[in-house]
């Protein structure tokens, strides 16, 4: 199969405006998350509603690609770009303009989602770090998945999911192995084109997960497992945080 990396990139965010432009170890976060994908395949863009990001990303050898400034999700921008760039590609993978540390690991388990052709989307999910108990899994900004045992996807939820019955809370980690969500995807293209033509769903609506609107319309997600941790960036004390934790891998 041919794959594709798309890297959707906006200026404008609530916690962190110009974030893919922000500097981190002397190069901007974009080039980043840009120079990572390329360690793994050749045909890699950067879909950006902004001309400053554009030129960014062509300044430092990159590609990249102008998508329009309305799209409600990435997954969105991502399809624009997809038409735009043209190509013969059956998989499309979606890696946040906000991840400078994903892994060559994380998307060659995501490529290989695909050897199985039943797959229609694929994402990862990483086993919890359970050494302060179910703090991390309480969390409700570190989404949840429980899948089949063929590794398809039966939901995701901010809550935590399974409930343990019979056991007290503070000891359910002890009773089921919690997988964390990480926010990567890869989609076959056709199905790409049609989950961006879904109307929102309720699920997705409750817990403000899109990926439960493709659920909802019998789409097939499978879940990759890593045991790599990503460390994206959100906000400006992120970024300071992943200054630190380049040091580290430096």
């Amino acid at each position: 199969m041919k794959f594709v990396i798309i890297i959707p990139a906006r200026y404008q965010s609530t916690r962190f405006p110009g974030k893919p432009l922000a500097v981190l170890g002397g190069k901007p976060v974009i080039q980043r998350v840009y120079e990572q994908a390329k360690k793994v395949l050749p045909d890699v863009w950067v879909a950006t509603d902004d001309d400053r990001i554009f030129q960014a990303v062509e300044a430092f050898g990159g590609k990249a690609v102008m998508t329009r400034a309305d799209h409600k999700s990435g997954t969105d921008r991502i399809q624009e770009a997809a038409e735009k760039i043209g190509g013969d590609f059956d998989v499309i993978i979606n890696i946040q303009g906000d991840e400078p540390f994903v892994q060559a690991s994380q998307i060659e388990t995501l490529m290989h989602l695909f050897d199985d052709p039943q797959t229609q989307i694929g994402t990862l999910g990483k086993p919890f770090d359970v050494s302060n108990g179910m703090e991390n899994v309480d969390n409700p900004n570190s989404p949840k998945i429980v899948t089949d045992i063929r590794g398809f996807a039966l939901y995701f939820s901010r809550s935590v999911i399974p409930y343990v019955r019979g056991k007290e809370h503070d000891m359910w980690h002890e009773n089921f192995p919690y997988l964390k969500h990480l926010g990567v995807y890869a989609y076959k293209k056709e199905v790409l084109r049609e989950v961006t033509l879904l109307p929102q769903s309720s699920l997705e609506i409750a817990e403000s997960l899109e990926q439960l609107r493709w659920l909802e319309n019998g789409y097939r997600i499978r879940v990759g497992k890593t045991d790599v941790e990503t460390v994206g960036i959100d906000t400006p004390e992120d970024l300071q945080k992943a200054e630190e934790f380049l040091k580290y891998k430096l």
